[in-house]
């Protein structure tokens, strides 16, 4: 469940690429390339950007029967500006994410995970759908991953947000957050002291990234450090983050990993799902892109279906 934006990338002040995006946008396409079954909750303004963009859900295996095209609403665009190194500056183009009567929302089976996050899952026009997306899942007995990203140019919003934030802690079996967003939100970088006095009071599980560093997992009874591996020709970092969540969520399904296996899960089980949530990560590194590619999902999908 997310937001849609058609994301123009730009490298040394000219325009190489215009690909749909958002952040569970993107991890929604990489799990549907992988052929597991999947459904994105979200809009678009039924435009040519929004036509566009449907046909490339259905392409990809994204069932588009929660997806919306709003008549007399425009698609929101962001344009990401590259560096050298491949890192993204953004600006975005959008109408504030407001909920629409007619949404319907889907069913969830035991097992099943629930991706949502950025401003979409915070803000006060998608809060009823949120909630009641958030209660369906506990219901149903999902996995619910919220991915933060909470980008610096909502920090003016953090003191009103906070309360939806917290709600989502406590509506969620994982939070997921770079260092970088915990920086804007608390001013530390600090996983371990990050989830001591914010994060388990409200939700048992945690991740947080930091790019290139280390992979900090919190749980109730211990923490790891994984270091996230080398890229070597990296050409955009813009869907990284995303393709993370895709791996994470994708090795949770074709684990087994339910639920009430979380807490068992020992070193070992938590680098299993890092490392796929790496390759993923790694491998949206290497094109302008905000997904892994065709072969690449195909590929590790049949190592895991073989």
């Amino acid at each position: 469940m997310g937001e849609t934006i058609l994301d123009i990338l730009f490298r040394g002040g000219q325009p190489v690429a215009a690909v749909p995006g958002g952040s569970t946008f993107n991890s929604i396409i990489s799990v549907g390339r992988t052929g597991l079954p999947c459904s994105f909750v979200g809009y678009t303004g039924d435009d040519i950007v929004g036509r566009q963009v449907m046909d490339f859900l259905r392409d990809n295996g994204v069932g588009t029967g929660h997806f919306q095209m709003r008549q007399g609403e425009k698609s929101a665009i962001s344009l990401a500006f590259l560096s050298e190194a491949g890192d993204a500056t953004y600006s975005f183009y959008s109408e504030p994410p407001h909920v629409a009567s007619s949404w319907t929302l889907p069913e969830m089976l035991p097992g099943d995970v629930l991706l949502y996050g950025s401003y979409y899952a915070v803000c006060p026009g998608m809060r009823p759908q949120v909630e009641q997306l958030q209660v369906q899942a506990a219901r149903d007995g999902a996995i619910v991953y919220y991915d933060l990203n909470f980008r610096r140019n909502h920090q003016a919003e953090l003191e009103a947000l906070m309360p939806a934030i917290l709600q989502n802690f406590r509506q969620s079996t994982i939070v997921r957050g770079s260092a970088d967003d915990f920086d804007v939100m608390y001013g530390s970088r600090d996983a371990r002291d990050i989830y001591n006095r914010y994060v388990s009071p409200c939700c048992p599980f945690f991740i947080c990234t930091a790019g290139a560093g280390l992979i900090t997992i919190c749980t109730p009874t211990g923490s790891y450090d994984f270091q996230a591996p080398l890229i070597a020709d990296v050409v955009s970092t813009v869907g990284a983050g995303d393709n993370f969540n895709a791996g994470f969520c994708c090795a949770l399904i074709w684990l087994g990993i339910m639920p009430a296996d979380l807490l068992g899960l020992d070193r070992d089980g938590w680098q299993r799902l890092v490392e796929i949530a790496c390759s993923f990560a790694g491998q949206a590194c290497r094109s302008t892109e905000n997904y892994v590619s065709r072969e690449f999902a195909k590929s590790v999908a049949d190592n895991f279906n073989a």
